[in-house]
């Protein structure tokens, strides 16, 4: 990885981080449906622009008709539905909180691609996983304690880290189907088709729950940033490293995602930022490492002639 790359890495992570300030900025005002459609509209809007630009747009629209269903079931799993569950555990918990939880997803998709795609678990990533979860279980503790201080409920808090927990996971489920379903689709198209089809999934919701009350321009201005910013480009740069580094390398943005999360979130809105929460957040990263494989070993574990030739 170059340093261009790697700077364009950090800038993605800092625009994904991002996406969790603009929720909590626009979400009171907007609502959980209106924003999210208003994000994944115009990030379709812009991807699918991207697209035609660069393919005849009667072969895109040739693939898109053809995958049709599994764009759309990808759609809902990997965008409807975990936009507007971060955007409702964000109605109670922090920007910064719900980035770390957001760090769950490599946990969640190995456990899912074990289960349905019988993908093997060593060692090492089972540990991972035991790991990371012990850190959201810490980071939930955490947030029970300051929320209480604030005078937030244990189940508000709860329901609302539990919530963000679910679209984690089914952003695990997602790539397991998207892996089985759609391999061989190009990214780009995959990304335009599913963020189209989570707009028409979302676009009745969004009618039937806009706001009766005039809609701050600071609301406005976090969807218009979600939707460009934080979706469209961030989409297209993401894509764009996976063709230049791999996939292996383009997937550690999810270990900066946390640290951005909690630096917007402490800078723009004043979010306190817990001893017990950097530890939490340090715990989920660490064990993310192993599940994922991106820590290989540990000490104790791997082939006993391996052990033993490292004695000699």
């Amino acid at each position: 990885m170059n340093p261009i790359q790697l700077a364009q890495l950090i800038f993605l992570a800092s625009l994904w981080g991002g996406s969790f300030l603009f929720i909590r900025l626009g979400v009171v005002d907007l609502g959980v449906a209106p924003l999210m459609a208003l994000r994944v509209g115009i990030g379709s809007l812009f991807l699918l622009l991207v697209l035609f630009s660069r393919r005849s747009p009667r072969e895109a629209l040739a693939t898109l008709r053809a995958r049709a269903w599994p764009l759309l079931v990808v759609g809902i799993l990997n965008s409807a539905a975990p936009f507007c569950l971060f955007a409702w555990a964000e109605l109670t918990l922090s920007a910064g909180v719900t980035s770390v939880i957001n760090a769950t997803t490599p946990l969640f998709g190995a456990v899912v691609a074990y289960v349905w795609l019988k993908d093997r678990l060593s060692g090492p990533r089972v540990v991972g996983l035991v790991i990371g979860f012990l850190g959201v279980l810490a980071l939930v503790w955490d947030q029970i304690a300051t929320r209480a201080g604030d005078g937030a409920s244990t189940s508000a808090t709860l329901l609302a880290a539990l919530s963000a927990l679910v679209a984690a996971a089914l952003y695990g489920v997602a790539a397991s189907y998207t892996k089985r379903h759609l391999t061989g689709v190009d990214p780009l198209t995959v990304a335009a088709g599913t963020m189209t089809a989570a707009t028409v999934v979302l676009a009745p919701f969004a009618i039937a729950t806009w706001p009766h009350a005039a809609v701050s321009l600071h609301a406005w201005a976090a969807a218009l940033a979600l939707g460009i910013f934080c979706t469209g480009v961030a989409y297209l740069m993401f894509f764009r490293l996976i063709a230049a580094i791999g996939p292996a390398r383009t997937i550690t943005v999810t270990f900066v995602i946390p640290v951005f999360g909690i630096l917007w979130g402490a800078l723009f809105l004043g979010e306190h930022v817990s001893i017990g929460m950097v530890e939490a957040c340090c715990t989920i990263l660490v064990g993310t490492a192993l599940a994922t494989g991106f820590i290989k070993r540990l000490p104790g574990f791997g082939p006993r002639a391996d052990r033993a030739s490292a004695k000699q």
